[in-house]
């Protein structure tokens, strides 16, 4: 304890931590900054050196030498050097701004096949912009027209048959359409008569007369109802199984009806025609005294309007395409008539499809330099994918009941694409691209 007590009597009064004069002597100058300095590529050094030079020459007494044009000219030079900074070190960047991701799929890659799976000869289809003489029932088979006859062609066993051939007075078939049974099937001739057949047992099962004046361009199946469009603008509701078979009339087209499509609900009925018009029908209005029989009359178009689709996703919205001085497809409100967008194609508007399986996407077919089929999103437009590979425009499109594979046909052939067909991998052509066998 004497020996603590010694130590700190000889201790007492003496500074233990002595600090350099000069280091005391900056902490109160105005020139002492920081050393730390982790990143030197953030710093103007030009601008910190005239900071600490110039700038503290001008304080103080130097500044009272300085005449009134030497402080404006200084005060100028600061302004448009951007000197009126404060900071003179800069510790850090400014960190970037985020970048919006986007989210992540977990959906596989999808592979669009982008030419025909399988070619078919057909030879005499008639290529007219106002028939429909394509269509793919129920059973999955295809019925085409071939001039004065129809014929059969069976996806799961490529087989052929022929169920009619009409008389060359009465013909050629100009329209074709399944009933929702996969059995019956109803054929448009140009004499204006309709015929309603029985694919299995290959008989006919009855005659329409007195719809029409002239040929039947469009066919349409509502259950039991067959509608059908003809050149007199008329469209007329049948009932196959009563003998006075016309149930309602609709009347608001003033030229040729050429394409017809009822809603998957049944309840309201698209038509198109040559004056450039879409018209939306609600069947609960058929029966009406008004004379304005139509829901929405649509006069956007500026041409003829024989591609219509509706949506299987949302069923208040439609799709219509227009004829060659037109080009547009355009989408609608079949609620309130509106016009939701428009997309100029450039190009003819043949035939619509949309995908009804994976995505929400349609399938357009054009008469242009290439006559493409157009793959396009919805609602963003974004044309996904061009197949290619007709010899002429593509009139005609049907879509397998499974919705997977769509039918077109163009010139005198059958194409095959399975544009629709679910995500997987990339995978070589098969051989039924590299041959063609014939419808007849």
């Amino acid at each position: 304890m004497d020996e603590y007590w010694s130590y700190y009597s000889k201790m007492k009064g003496r500074t233990i931590f002595s600090v350099p004069e000069r280091i005391l002597r900056r902490r109160n100058s105005e020139e002492n900054c920081d050393r730390f300095i982790p990143n030197r590529s953030a710093m103007d050094w030009d601008y910190a050196h005239c900071v600490l030079t110039d700038r503290s020459m001008i304080k103080g007494r130097n500044q009272r030498l300085c005449s009134a044009a030497t402080v404006a000219y200084r005060k100028l030079l600061a302004e448009s050097l951007d000197m009126n900074q404060t900071r003179i070190f800069s510790f850090k960047n400014r960190p970037p701004k985020p970048v919006p991701s986007e989210p992540i799929s977990t959906k596989p890659r999808r592979y669009i096949t982008l030419g025909p799976e399988r070619t078919l000869d057909a030879f005499d289809l008639i290529e007219d912009f106002f028939l429909n003489l394509l269509d793919w029932g129920s059973s999955n088979v295809l019925a085409i027209a071939l001039g004065n006859t129809l014929y059969l062609w069976g996806a799961s066993d490529s087989s052929v048959s022929e169920l009619v051939t009409v008389n060359a007075e009465n013909g050629p078939i100009t329209s074709v359409s399944w009933a929702p049974d996969g059995r019956r099937i109803a054929i448009g001739l140009s004499n204006s008569e309709v015929q309603v057949w029985d694919s299995a047992s290959n008989r006919q099962l009855c005659s329409l007369r007195g719809c029409h004046i002239s040929r039947v361009g469009c066919l349409a199946w509502n259950n039991n109802i067959l509608t059908t469009g003809g050149t007199d603008g008329r469209i007329v509701n049948n009932d196959d199984r009563i003998k006075c078979h016309i149930v309602e009339t609709y009347r608001g087209h003033e030229q040729e009806v050429c394409g017809l499509k009822w809603s998957t609900s049944g309840q309201l009925l698209a038509s198109g025609g040559s004056d450039k018009l879409v018209q939306i029908w609600d069947r609960s209005m058929a029966s009406s005294n008004s004379p304005r029989r139509w829901l929405h009359r649509l006069e956007d178009h500026t041409s003829a309007v024989r591609a219509l689709a509706w949506c299987p996703f949302q069923s208040n919205l439609l799709a219509s395409g227009g004829g060659g001085d037109d080009g547009t497809i355009k989408f609608w409100n079949a609620h309130t008539g509106a016009c939701l967008s428009s997309l100029d194609t450039g190009s003819q508007v043949c035939a619509l499809l949309w995908n009804n399986k994976n995505e929400r996407e349609l399938l357009s077919s054009h008469g242009s330099a290439q006559n493409p089929l157009f793959l396009i999103e919805y609602p963003s437009m974004v044309k996904t994918a061009e197949l290619t590979g007709q010899s002429s425009r593509a009139l005609y499109m049907a879509q397998s009941p499974d919705g997977y594979t769509v039918a077109s046909a163009a010139g005198e052939t059958l194409m095959f694409w399975n544009v629709f067909e679910v995500p997987k991998l990339a995978k070589p052509a098969t051989p039924f691209s590299k041959y063609r066998t014939a419808i007849r």
